[in-house]
């Protein structure tokens, strides 16, 4: 199986900003839930900045929280 490559570390030009909420979707499920590492192949650092961005969208609620907030 390939090995999954981090698209952040590929693409220098692509940032990782709570503000942007497209962005902050590609990194989570329909349910809600931040997609894992071994899922999305993000390297440890970007991941983290991933989650602390996702966690910032939520507290300003520019990404819903839960499955039921989607519809």
């Amino acid at each position: 199986m390939r090995k999954k490559v981090c698209r952040y570390c590929v693409d220098r030009e692509a940032i990782i900003d709570y503000k942007n909420a497209e962005t902050i979707r590609h990194a989570v499920t329909e349910r809600g839930k931040i997609i894992p590492r071994r899922i999305s192949g993000n390297c440890a650092k970007h991941q983290r900045e991933i989650t602390i961005a996702v966690k910032r969208a939520r507290q300003l609620a520019l990404i819903p929280c839960t499955a039921t907030q989607l519809d």
